[in-house]
This record gives structure tokens, C-alpha cells and sequence, in this order.
């Protein structure tokens, strides 16, 4: 898996580097299939913040977190992607199988007029 990750008032040191590739490795495992994911991380106001997005099997996901302190928003966005993209990958599970039809079932007056009573 392709890891973009770029810095908005972030200094992106080898050990930010090392620390989301660990984070996401666990995510690559899980799903094969995820070619990249393009990662943002940004501080404005004392507040650190982490924007991720990917494309996963057709549908555009994108997760945001955020904390006073960079590593913690790197996980929250990870542990919310993770999410996503389980939530996703039971959705495309569930159209596989097939619905359950649902039969309405006779209201009684239909019944009644249907009834010859003379």
C-alpha cells in the first residue's frame, strides 16, 4: 500500500514517517485490496489535525481527527478509518446475499368480502 503523507505546519521527520507507517500496517493486512491512502497532517491553532482519504472498492472515504498532540490525532484518524472501512467492506458483503422477500398478509375485511355468507 502506497502511503502519501504530507504536512500543512508539520515538520514530516522519519519518525512521524515510521510511526503512520506502523499505524497503517495493521490496515494494509486487512484489507489487500486498498492501494493508497493519501494522509494530511496539519496544525492550526495549537490543535493538530489529520485528514485521511482513500478510494475503496468504488466508494471515495475520508476520516478526519484531531488532538492537542500530533500522535494521538494519527491514531484516532486510523482507528476511524479502520472503521469506515469495515462498515464498507460489510456493505458490500450484505448485497451479496439474497433479501428476504416480505409477504403482506390478508387483511381481514378483503377476506370477509371475498366470503359468500347468504
Amino acid at each position: 500500500m502506497k502511503i502519501n503523507l504530507s504536512g500543512h505546519h508539520v515538520d514530516m521527520t522519519d519518525a512521524v514517517k515510521q510511526h503512520v507507517h506502523e499505524k497503517f500496517a495493521k490496515i494494509a493486512n486487512h484489507f489487500p485490496s486498498l492501494l493508497s491512502l493519501d494522509i494530511i497532517i496539519s496544525k492550526e491553532h495549537k490543535k493538530f489535525y489529520t485528514e485521511i482519504s482513500t478510494n475503496y472498492a468504488g466508494s471515495r472515504i475520508s476520516v478526519k481527527g484531531d488532538d492537542d498532540v500530533m500522535y494521538p490525532a494519527i491514531a484516532s484518524a486510523a482507528k476511524k478509518l479502520d472503521a469506515s472501512l469495515k462498515h464498507r467492506k460489510g456493505q458490500l458483503k450484505a448485497n451479496k446475499h439474497e433479501k428476504p422477500v416480505s409477504t403482506t398478509p390478508p387483511i381481514a375485511h378483503e377476506i370477509i368480502q371475498e366470503m359468500n355468507l347468504n
